[in-house]
């Protein structure tokens, strides 16, 4: 995965509801702020819904225990919310399998980690047989289902959705037939083609893809990472993970590894019992790592991801 946010995919046509779309508004907020009571009026801010809008569909939600309301008014995720999880979890199991694989890496490597998973067109996924054509990924998105721990950039958040498009999702596609590989780099910027196509075959020949800095941007990456880890406020600290995110450039070859090597992130797939890639788990040191640190980092994040594919199996 790209540590660049990328567009957010939007909804298509047939499933544009601006009501719907102001029950999953509060629902996506007061999940974001889990530990938290949000007050009428914050969430009236953070929407852009109208007060007496976002009164009636927080009412509609106490009353379906999906939220809560406290004696001061203020807000919280019901019960009842719970439960749906539950069944959800269920029908994808990939989250679920992995938790136990992505917490031993996060603690044994001190680095957080995340899980992302190839919603496939139509609704497919968790590797079940679906319809998409071979190299159709118009509708394919990738979401980020966990997160443990803190990664750099503040878009990496549970429930984010990314289109399945270059330069992202390299993991994704390295061992897709040659004609889906064939439509993704046709999606790419040009001038970026010939590298992804040597990248995904770097990708299928180690196991791993990696989020890089250029080599003569580590000294800014250094400044910056200084910065953003002083004390400073929530605005400016996510103006300086922006700027760090823009000097990523894409992947390593083989002869590109030196001494140091500026890493963003490492991400290994995870194969499906039936053989395409439906997710990939994520390290993010956002640091500079010797080429045998990285190798290391990668051989433990492929094992994380090999425990879940086998689980899958089973």
């Amino acid at each position: 995965m790209a540590s660049t946010p990328g567009p957010v995919m939007a909804p298509g046509p047939a499933a544009a509801s601006p009501p719907t779309h102001r029950v999953v508004q509060a629902i996506e907020l007061l999940s974001r702020h889990s530990g938290d009571r949000l007050s009428l009026a914050r969430i009236v801010r953070a929407t852009g819904m109208s007060r007496a809008t976002a009164h009636a569909v927080l009412t509609q939600l106490c009353a379906d225990g999906w939220t809560l309301r406290d004696a001061e008014g203020n807000y919280s995720l019901g019960l009842g919310l719970l439960a749906v999880a539950r069944r959800a979890d269920t029908a994808f199991p990939v989250r679920t399998l992995a938790l136990d694989a992505m917490r031993a890496l996060a603690r044994d490597q001190a680095v957080p980690v995340f899980l992302a998973e190839r919603e496939f067109q139509g609704g497919v996924r968790s590797g079940k047989p679906g319809n998409n054509a071979a190299g159709d990924t118009g509708m394919d998105a990738i979401v980020i289902t966990e997160v443990l721990g803190t990664p750099s950039a503040p878009w990496i958040r549970p429930a984010r959705r990314m289109p399945f498009a270059p330069p992202v999702c390299r993991e994704f596609v390295a061992w897709a037939p040659e004609s889906e590989r064939a439509a993704w780099l046709a999606a790419a910027d040009p001038g970026h083609r010939t590298r992804l196509a040597a990248v995904l075959d770097a990708i299928a020949a180690r196991g791993y893809s990696v989020e890089r800095l250029a080599d003569d941007s580590a000294p800014m990456l250094e400044a910056l990472g200084a910065l953003r880890n002083s004390p400073v406020t929530d605005p400016l600290r996510h103006r300086l993970s922006a700027m760090i995110a823009d000097l990523i450039t894409i992947d390593y070859l083989p002869d590109e590894l030196g001494d140091t090597n500026a890493v963003v992130s490492v991400a290994a797939p995870v194969f499906s019992p039936d053989g395409p890639v439906i997710a990939s788990i994520v390290a993010c040191p956002d640091a500079n790592l010797s080429a045998s640190g990285l190798r290391d980092l990668a051989a433990a994040t492929m094992a994380a991801a090999n425990t879940v594919a086998t689980a899958l199996r089973h």
